[in-house]
């Protein structure tokens, strides 16, 4: 006899098709666009009717805006969980290595789904403090990072760790644009390569600061 299937609580309902329709919308956007697709496209997709995406959605920039988040605390987490089991810094890269090579897999979708909500929250007054608090999110979890690998390295960072995660973290998207277009010769790791280089660089120079010329510094030149 086949085993009975456990019935649903009414909120485990409601999360299964919330669930659903965000994974729906995410494949459309990706597809289509989020201004090429509708709501009921979405429901479609999704297995439902339109009244199903309104007895969760109040319209499609509250999809957006949980679609954001759910994005971001993802992808946060799922690093987190590499780098907080790393034995050492070099296994984190390794960690970090495999994580960028696994989404190398489908980055055209991945990325295009990224690029469409960034433009739809940078066109959309409502929604663009939701998109700068997602990125403040990523910048932050890039700062922590760096202030724990020059810790380990028994150096202070050389300058404002917010300023260089804002480097990283603006690099990654950049060099994941570049591999999508112009992949010979471009690792999938790159994003990887690129932080590596960016921490050996700066750790060197918090190790060994320029001197300043005739004891005054850079400003005074000129």
């Amino acid at each position: 006899m086949t085993p009975e299937r456990k019935r649903l609580t009414r909120e485990e309902s409601r999360q299964q098709t919330r669930g659903r329709l965000l994974a729906a919308a995410a494949e459309l956007f990706t597809e289509r666009g989020v201004n090429g697709t509708s709501v009921e496209q979405i429901a479609e997709r999704a297995g439902y009717t339109r009244g199903a995406f309104y007895g969760n959605f109040e319209d499609k920039n509250a999809l957006v805006a949980e679609l954001l988040q759910h994005r971001t605390h993802r992808e946060l987490d799922e690093v987190r969980s590499l780098t907080q089991d790393a034995t050492s810094g070099a296994d984190a890269l390794d960690k970090l290595r495999a994580w960028n090579r696994d989404r190398a897999q489908h980055l055209p979708q991945w990325l295009a789904l990224r690029m469409e909500l960034v433009l739809h929250a940078l066109r959309n007054d409502e929604l663009r403090p939701l998109l700068a608090e997602r990125e403040l999110l990523a910048r932050n979890a890039h700062t922590a990072g760096l202030e724990q690998a020059f810790a380990a390295h028994g150096v202070a960072s050389p300058a404002d760790p917010a300023f260089l995660a804002l480097i990283v973290h603006a690099l990654e998207d950049g060099l994941l644009i570049q591999r999508l277009l112009t992949p010979d010769g471009i690792p999938d790791d790159v994003v990887v390569d690129a932080f590596d280089l960016l921490l050996r660089s700066w750790t060197a120079l918090a190790q060994h600061p320029p001197r300043e010329r005739n004891g005054q510094g850079p400003s005074s030149q000129g």
